[in-house]
């Protein structure tokens, strides 16, 4: 089982959640759009501390090619998580992204809101490498980072449904995420609020290892 967590904000953070075993480690990158984005420079740096065999995940939440393109040439990530609205950054507009980087491993957010979202997966089979079932809220700029559990059962649908490897995201901690697993059968798990410290952004080490063990002995 594949265990991801975001948002890691600092080099220090990152090798205390390498060592807990985390499998993706998470950056949200971009120039200050949206809440809580480092800067390339400040990535690179994050990203110098984590080796092998964990992946360096670079998020965006913007949907404008030229800057998403400039990401993916500054940091070279082991994964591209695309997070923009669905309307806002296509099947086609991924897919020409895996044109211009035809080695880079692409991972694209599903907001679980209905029956729709199933249909909203099967569109990316064949272009997204990964898919990443998350809770969204309505109006919300974007997808992700709520706290929220969405519909479990929706979330089996779209596994069953496409051949893309899927992680789950929405809400999972130490607490939930072995019963996830057990009714999903994802390809992996993430986790961002819940191994969150109290009213902060820095993550709980001593959650990310809780929610590492129980994940892996699901």
């Amino acid at each position: 089982m594949i265990t991801q967590v975001y948002e890691v904000g600092t080099k220090e953070e990152a090798i205390l959640v390498a060592k807990a075993g985390v499998d993706n480690i998470g950056v949200l990158v971009g120039d200050g759009e949206f809440p809580r984005e480092l800067g390339i420079e400040k990535v690179k740096e994050i990203f110098d501390v984590i080796s092998a065999p964990a992946k360096k995940v670079a998020l965006t939440l913007s949907s404008n090619i030229e800057k998403i393109e400039n990401i993916v040439r500054s940091l070279n990530p082991d994964i591209l998580h695309l997070g923009a609205l669905p309307e806002l950054l296509t099947p086609d507009d991924v897919s020409k992204l895996k044109q211009t980087f035809p080695n880079l491993s692409i991972m694209r957010s599903i907001p679980v809101i209905g029956e729709e979202s199933v249909e909203m997966a099967k569109s990316y089979e064949g272009v997204a490498d990964y898919l990443l079932l998350d809770s969204h809220k309505i109006n919300d700029n974007q997808v992700g980072a709520t706290g929220m559990v969405h519909d479990w059962n929706i979330s089996k649908k779209i596994v069953e449904s496409v051949k893309i490897p899927v992680i789950l995201a929405g809400g999972l901690g130490a607490d939930n995420v072995a019963s996830a697993i057990q009714k999903i059968r994802p390809y992996g798990v993430d986790s961002k609020t819940r191994t969150d410290k109290k009213e902060s952004h820095e993550k709980d080490i001593n959650e990310v290892i809780k929610f590492v063990q129980n994940a892996k002995s699901a």
